[in-house]
């Protein structure tokens, strides 16, 4: 008899709460659980939870990870700001917690699955015979924070939500149900950061500090001042403070020589780019070069590129030039709507 026992990561929103009565309703034995992380002084998100699980006559628990997060997501994102780049916590978030940690939780509790509110579908492939990873229905497809899975993950993760086409369906069934969560609003933010203002947070937990320099194109001539790198970011045009005939973008960053550097918008549009920290979902390494599609940051953009092996890295050789490529960001790989891996974004050489 199939054992489907399955522990749901709940944050005490509406995707997750919902997750949850989707499994229960397909006949799982769901156990809920509540990651704890840095920072949370708030306890509305893990009441929350609680309240669902209780409505809903399912186990809830709660596991303190803020040691865990902290060093696997926090201590990442203020070390790649201060090598000027631009991370994302939530795929490191993934890799290491919701569906490292939490998946070894879920076998001590001997389940045989684990699940999360992400808009994304798991589904068998007979064109590759395994499960493999795909875009969800949903506008809100979420599979690009999902690279980093293991692959032999696949067999043991379900997203209840992988064939939804809207948020507005996920609140309706809330809804219809008298979820107690039904009508939360969503959450935008990165959960560590209040606003968005990532700049006070590295101010207050990190040694990075506010160092003037020089705003310079790329041929040297300077144009201004700034007031510490971490503050910009690729492609990014107001708060430069300098006047110029034509606008003006970052295009990256001299750390070396505490430089920011700015040009023309059409300078910040790159054919190549190098790709390392390289998962794969589909093939345990790529051996030779593939065409794919290709996103670059989390929106629905993705663009035609070739990947060519070197070494341990992948060059990504885009069919046409795009804008602001960042280093520190991802860039994910798909074929169709299948999801074959990804990697961190790199310097250019």
């Amino acid at each position: 008899m199939e054992n489907k026992k399955v522990l749901l990561g709940m944050s005490g929103g509406v995707d997750s709460s919902v997750a949850a009565l989707l499994l229960k309703q397909q006949g799982y034995d769901v156990i809920g659980v509540t990651m704890k992380l840095f920072l949370s002084n708030d306890n509305s998100t893990i009441d929350d939870a609680k309240r669902v699980c209780e409505y809903l006559n399912i186990p809830h628990y709660v596991i303190n990870l803020t040691e865990e997060f902290k060093n696997y997501v926090i201590d990442n994102f203020i070390c790649e700001y201060s090598k000027c780049h631009t991370p994302n916590p939530c795929i490191q978030c993934n890799k290491y917690l919701k569906f490292g940690i939490m998946w070894k939780k879920a076998q001590e509790l001997g389940c045989n699955y684990l699940a999360t509110g992400h808009y994304a579908k798991i589904e068998y492939d007979p064109k590759y015979d395994m499960k493999v990873l795909k875009k969800s229905n949903s506008t809100k497809d979420q599979s690009y924070f999902l690279y980093n899975i293991k692959s032999e993950l696949l067999d043991h993760i379900i997203f209840p939500l992988g064939n939804f086409e809207s948020k507005d369906e996920i609140r309706k069934i809330a809804l219809d149900n008298n979820i107690p969560v039904a009508n939360k609003p969503d959450s935008e933010d990165i959960c560590f950061i209040s606003n968005g203002d990532y700049k006070s947070f590295l101010e207050k937990y990190s040694n990075i500090v506010a160092k003037k320099g020089n705003i310079v194109t790329r041929d040297g001539r300077i144009l201004g001042t700034h007031d510490g790198l971490y503050k910009y970011t690729i492609g990014q045009r107001k708060g430069l403070g300098i006047a110029n005939e034509k606008p003006l973008y970052v295009l990256g960053f001299n750390s070396f020589n505490n430089e920011l550097i700015v040009g023309e918008k059409k300078e910040l549009y790159t054919k190549e780019f190098v790709v390392s920290n390289l998962n794969y979902l589909l093939f345990s390494k790529l051996n030779n070069n593939i065409h794919v599609d290709v996103k670059t940051r989390f929106s629905p953009n993705t663009y035609k590129a070739w990947l060519v092996p070197i070494l341990d890295t992948v060059k990504v050789v885009l069919d046409e030039p795009q804008k602001a490529i960042t280093p520190g960001q991802s860039a994910v790989f798909y074929i169709d709507d299948f999801l074959i891996g990804g990697g961190i974004i790199q310097d250019n050489y």
